[in-house]
């Protein structure tokens, strides 16, 4: 592996799936493990990560293409990015400090040709062979599916933060 370049999982599913509500479950267990975490989320909204009224949220609104927020528990950097159709999945990795960082987790970015594990609900009404591609490296299901990948509980965050694991340490 390039020293620069941290390994990319992804956790794809459908909106209702869980993909949130398991990775605030599963990056705990994973620190637990000693594996630095970094995150890429996607999101289809218009975002904001600063609130208006505040001096960052003016200053970046009064035209600046990249506003930098620091402080001493953390920082930020806001890009404008109005002119992008698409967002670039390995540029934004490559922001990441990789000498902090052990994996990244992208939420989101499905049709990324990156490892991912699949997460399925039959109750949310979508196809699992929606979510299957040749990347997909594990299924995580309430049910038991019928796939060649290995398959994980959905609802056990320590067998997913294992298999994560054990997938990281392949990667290296």
């Amino acid at each position: 592996m390039n020293q620069n370049t941290l390994p990319l999982l992804g956790i794809t599913a459908y909106s209702g799936t869980g993909k949130t509500t398991l990775l605030k479950k599963v990056i705990p267990l994973l620190r637990q493990r000693n594996v630095r975490v970094g995150l890429i989320k996607h999101t289809h909204h218009d975002m904001e990560v600063d609130k208006p009224g505040k001096d960052s949220f003016e200053l970046r609104k009064a035209g600046a293409d990249q506003t930098l927020v620091a402080s001493n528990q953390r920082w930020a950097l806001m890009t404008e990015t109005p002119e992008c159709d698409e967002m670039d999945l390995n540029y934004l990795a490559s922001r990441f400090d990789p000498t902090s960082l052990d994996l990244i987790l992208v939420e989101g970015f499905k049709s990324e040709p990156i490892d991912k594990i699949a997460l399925f609900r039959s109750e949310v009404g979508k196809p699992l062979n929606g979510l299957i591609d040749e990347f997909v490296v594990a299924v995580a299901s309430n049910e038991i599916i019928d796939t060649n990948v290995p398959q994980l509980d959905i609802n056990n965050p320590e067998q997913i933060a294992d298999y994560i694991v054990s997938w990281w340490q392949k990667s290296q």
